[in-house]
């Protein structure tokens, strides 16, 4: 029996240490920080000192993630469909077959890595000949397991833009009615709708009174990627007397831990309670009326809305009562107590994003959310929209970046490359990035949401790439399937989790797969789930735990500009290698350098560097070397970067609420969106 070897990884939990004996994995526990690690930061408000625990906080899926490793759902071999054969009959309506038997793994047969990638090669290249690149379909999942080299902005589009293919846009899920509503009331398209969040921590333990969480659990979800570390925020805010009350048709576990008072409004009614509130403050004149005056624009339009001048409709409380079944006197009480205190709106899970966002009222919900931060004069001390999960005072300027600023590829088109990193990572003259030609807003791309209605339908037509928050306006511009001048999509290479269960009317994409023009399905997958039975080949991926990677603790980056300050500490991690692959796994980088060989251009692909030439690469392009050689964080695991005490302290949105130029360090706005640094990005500042 061999000793048991402590080693360190990361997830979408948190950061962890893995414990490894005899080439198993024992257990994954959260990080414990030690003496040589850096200090962590106090606040002082209201004659106490407020320091976070001297460790990091963990995920329960993360914690309990070795059965995930080790399930019997996990695929080991390259697989091929029995009844699939490239040069004779495909049998294209039996995919899926054995779902429909409960036994989808009789329809297919092990093979091997050699079989596999030849048919998927010749596969490809008859496809790209017959029809060009366009015709190859990919997308990947929303989020794939943690690590920025293996990360799907990274491995995944260097690959694909060499390639050549049509990428599936992704619709911003967690930000719907903040995107499409929101974004047009304030701005922040580089946020996709979403306030910024700066040390807004230290403005609650200093001035607030009440907390509304509206469609808001953060015990549950944890922010995004941050674990349970906001748990302890709000412990303090309860012992410093602040109310919390939680506005959710379900009793939410956030609630049900700090919960003072619960409204349980029906479902998709959350505008009219918003209006009834906004009603109260109206007829009360409870509002701030000259933070309204100096900062809004249409206010009286809208007004006159909310009291019934409009339509003859007053949304009044009692108004609100039928609506929502919440009681008028309670609603009445709700809106004058918010309106004597310091008042925090907790709307979602990540002071905006997420929440009933989500739902088919998201758009009313969010713009109901801003109308009444911004009544209450959101931005002054005591007053703003904040969920407890983000502005801790951890430095800013120290700069490591997240999964979204593209890792290996340098994409500035499609991941956040082109703001800092990709001018850090590559020199273009030893190592250079991987653009794309043909997922670009000129070329030829579809919405994810809507893959089954171009395939099966031959043709589409929407508004607005992506996530297209580099502009407000971006929402607006027009796009066609197929795009003027390429070719139809024929084949479509899978990547990560499953849309069916995580996108509306999962039965399209199953219809879809049995469609005669989607000639060849390629599955590239660490489970045996979701569209997997429908593939013709299957390709067995590997998990963060079985290869190396780097990241940091919840730092997505791109439209969630630093993330990590949801984290009471900033924790880079070296994520080890602990298990050699199960089976005949692989990891995405190594699948895709073996691909890049068979397709000629693998030198092009790798550069020459494995997966820890590529980390040391990375890592050399962050402010890491500052403070510590690669070699020596390979050795000790991790990092914690260090506060700055000398970082200026800048309170989201205060600068707009005093009417002063930005300063915060938010990406956004860009200088022409704003006149002199002043003001929001929509047109009217």
């Amino acid at each position: 029996m061999g000793e048991e070897v402590r080693l360190t990884n990361s997830t979408t939990g948190g950061p962890v240490f893995v414990y490894v004996k005899d080439g198993k994995i024992v257990r994954i526990t959260p990080m414990d920080f030690d003496n040589t690690d850096a200090p962590s930061w106090e606040i002082k408000a209201r004659g106490r000192t407020f320091k976070p625990p001297r460790k990091t906080t963990l995920k329960m899926y993360s914690a309990g993630f070795k059965s995930m490793i080790y399930s019997d759902k996990r695929i080991l071999y390259p697989m091929k469909r029995k009844d699939f054969n490239q040069d004779g009959e495909r049998n294209i309506k039996n995919r899926g077959k054995g779902l429909s038997k409960g036994d989808p793994l009789a329809d297919y047969e092990r093979i091997s890595w050699e079989e596999a990638s030849d048919i998927v090669v010749s596969e490809v290249n008859r496809i790209r000949s017959e029809h060009g690149p366009s015709a190859v379909l990919s997308t990947p999942s929303s989020h794939h397991l943690w690590g920025n080299i293996g990360y799907r902005h990274s491995a995944y589009f260097r690959f694909m833009n060499m390639l050549g293919f049509s990428y599936a846009d992704h619709n911003p899920d967690s930000w719907e009615g903040w995107f499409w509503g929101g974004m047009h009331m304030w701005g922040f398209s580089w946020r996709l709708g979403n306030p910024e969040q700066y040390h807004l921590l230290e403005d609650a333990l200093k001035h607030a009174e009440m907390i509304v969480f509206w469609s808001s659990d953060p015990e549950t979800t944890g922010g995004i990627y941050s674990a349970h570390e906001s748990t302890i925020r709000r412990f303090w805010l309860k012992e410093l007397g602040v109310k919390m009350v939680f506005i959710d048709p379900f009793y939410n576990h956030t609630a049900g831990l700090i919960g003072d008072k619960w409204f349980s409004p029906k479902i998709g009614t959350d505008h009219a309670l918003s209006f009834a509130i906004a009603y109260t403050w109206l007829t009360e004149g409870t509002y701030d009326q000259e933070y309204v005056e100096k900062n809004t624009h249409g206010f009286g339009e809208w007004a006159e809305y909310v009291l019934g001048k409009t339509d003859g409709i007053p949304k009044s409380c009692e108004w609100a009562e039928r609506e929502t079944g919440c009681p008028a006197c309670d609603i009445r009480a709700l809106a004058r107590e918010w309106a004597k205190k310091n008042t925090y709106l907790a709307a979602g899970g990540l002071g905006g994003w997420g929440g009933a966002c989500r739902g088919s009222h998201g758009i009313e919900w969010s713009r109901g959310m801003i109308a009444l931060a911004t009544m209450q004069g959101m931005g002054k001390p005591g007053s703003n929209m904040w969920s407890t999960t983000q502005g801790v005072p951890v430095d800013t300027d120290f700069y490591f970046p997240g999964y979204a600023e593209g890792g290996i590829s340098g994409d500035c088109e499609n991941t956040a490359a082109g703001f800092k990193f990709a001018w850090r990572m590559f020199d273009c003259k030893t190592t250079f990035p991987s653009p794309s030609n043909l997922n670009t807003a000129s070329g030829q791309h579809i919405p994810r949401l809507k893959i089954p209605d171009c395939i099966m339908d031959g043709k589409f037509q929407w508004s607005g790439k992506g996530f297209c928050g580099q502009d407000i306006a971006h929402q607006m511009h027009q796009y066609e399937y197929p795009a003027p001048g390429y070719s139809k999509i024929k084949m479509y290479w899978k990547y990560g989790g499953p849309h069916m269960g995580t996108m509306p009317a999962s039965n399209r994409y199953a219809k879809m797969y049995h469609t005669d023009d989607l000639e060849f399905v390629v599955s590239q997958s660490i489970w045996f789930e979701g569209e997997v039975p429908f593939a013709d080949i299957i390709l067995p991926a590997c998990t963060n735990f079985e290869r190396w990677d780097i990241s940091e603790f919840a730092n997505c980056s791109g439209y969630i500009p630093d993330t990590y300050i949801q984290c009471n500490h900033r924790v880079v991690s070296f994520q080890s290698k602990c298990i050699e692959p199960l089976g005949e796994s692989k990891s995405d980088y190594d699948i895709y350098a073996m691909f890049a060989d068979k397709f000629g251009f693998g030198p092009m692909y790798t550069e020459g560097k494995d997966e820890l030439g590529w980390m040391e690469q990375y890592y050399n392009a962050t402010d890491m070397p500052k403070y510590m050689s690669f070699e020596e964080f390979k050795l000790k695991g991790y990092f914690v970067v260090p506060v700055n005490k000398e970082q200026e302290k800048t309170v989201a949105l205060r600068w707009f609420a005093e009417g002063r130029k930005k300063d915060t360090p938010d990406w956004g706005p860009r200088l022409n969106n704003q006149i002199d640094g002043k003001g929001l990005q929509t047109t009217t500042g």
